[in-house]
């Protein structure tokens, strides 16, 4: 049954990831979250693949893994999140040179780090991880409060919700294992994956609630500049 979960909780996180992902591009020229949730849903596709090829730990895909966690962990999910939300929130709109600088970053970040995993040193990036974090939760709290400003009063609720849980996922990945769990992990995955992938598909709809009202007041124009298409 748990591993029935974890292929469904990724199956979710997949999804959320490539759908969202590419609506965020294609309907709100928003290549910073656009990416990141399509990066998110590689990540999953890349570890459920590897679980179910028997999850062998010399097998590429498995350092891939651990790439691709300290690429979300370290600047995606944390700066590339925040200023993707900062579009709708303070009207930012990078340029692409910004666009590919950070995320440049991220992928430095991501190879600089993956490799502490399993050994002594990875209490380092392990707290880093957390750090980071807890400041992206500060602005995600004011992302809540603005959704609530403009009475979308259960988008504010689900928002601080799943930031608690995404904050409650980052102390238990490394720091406070949940108690019976398997050698695996299986039961935090479950959570983990299931987690992330509510943080895409809510964030997402806050996204949209906020920009229609920003268009609706006049702060925003309903067509982006650097969209392709709209849907």
């Amino acid at each position: 049954m748990k591993a029935l979960l974890f292929m469904l909780s990724d199956l979710w996180m997949i999804f959320v990831g490539f759908f969202y992902g590419w609506k965020l591009i294609r309907q709100y020229g928003n290549y910073l979250l656009g990416l990141e949730w399509i990066i998110i849903a590689i990540s999953g596709s890349n570890f459920l693949a590897w679980s179910l090829l028997g999850g062998d730990t010399s097998n590429p895909m498995y350092f891939i893994a651990y790439f691709f966690d300290a690429f979300s962990r370290s600047v995606g999910v944390s700066l590339i999140l925040v200023m993707g939300l900062m579009r709708v929130t303070h009207r930012y709109k990078p340029t692409v040179a910004v666009d590919i600088s950070v995320f440049g970053l991220g992928i430095v970040a991501g190879l600089y780090l993956q490799q502490f995993h399993g050994h002594g040193f990875h209490v380092v990036p392990a707290t880093f991880f957390v750090i980071v974090n807890a400041l992206s939760t500060v602005f995600l709290a004011y992302f809540s409060l603005r959704l609530w400003k403009i009475r979308a009063r259960g988008l504010a609720i689900a928002s601080a919700f799943t930031t608690a849980a995404a904050t409650f996922v980052a102390l238990t990945y490394d720091f406070f294992p949940l108690p019976g769990d398997d050698k695996d992990r299986t039961t935090f995955y479950v959570l983990a994956l299931a987690t992330w992938g509510l943080q895409a598909f809510v964030y997402f709809i806050s996204y949209r609630a906020l920009h229609n009202h920003n268009v609706a007041t006049g702060a925003e124009s309903a067509t982006n500049e650097r969209s392709v298409a709209q849907a």
